[in-house]
């Protein structure tokens, strides 16, 4: 087999979190944090989980971010963000995972996924995802089952 032979794997692309200047002051983000080890609860276990959803209500609660939701998979999280205008999402980010990582020993994967959404459409399609996943992966029957939620 020479190299030419050997398929190219897709490779990671890190993405910049920078708002760029056309965007409005307060959008929308959604958010996903992934454990490090994908395939152990590190996240819905207590204490853990209630260390991550304390910590996200102090953000809330501290006008770091205006949480719509985050919800605790157990080797993962979604949330829903808005940020005040002197707020970064990449340092909010940074500084929540390292605090959840020295208070609950979370090993979290390098960076984060974002995705900065556009409209009310987009924001009501988004929150149904986040609270049908644990009745996807077949871990409740029903959203409004799963302890490991907080909406604001």
């Amino acid at each position: 087999m020479t190299p030419s032979d050997v398929p190219h794997l897709p490779t990671r692309k890190w993405l910049h979190h920078i708002l760029p200047p056309w965007v409005g002051s307060s959008p929308n983000y959604f958010i996903t944090l992934c454990c490090d080890e994908r395939t152990t609860n590190q996240l819905c276990t207590d204490p853990n989980g209630h260390i991550l959803l304390d910590a996200a209500r102090h953000y809330h609660e501290g006008n770091k971010w205006y949480l719509h939701i985050i919800l605790l998979m157990p080797d993962h999280l979604h949330a829903i963000v808005c940020l005040p205008p002197n707020e970064q999402l990449p340092r909010l980010i940074a500084d929540f995972k390292k605090y959840t990582a020295r208070a609950a020993g979370i090993e979290w994967q390098k960076g984060f996924f974002e995705h900065r959404l556009r409209n009310d459409e987009s924001l009501d399609e988004k929150l149904n995802y986040i609270a049908m996943n644990p009745v996807r992966k077949g871990l409740v029957d029903s959203p409004d089952k799963w302890p490991w939620v907080f909406r604001s």
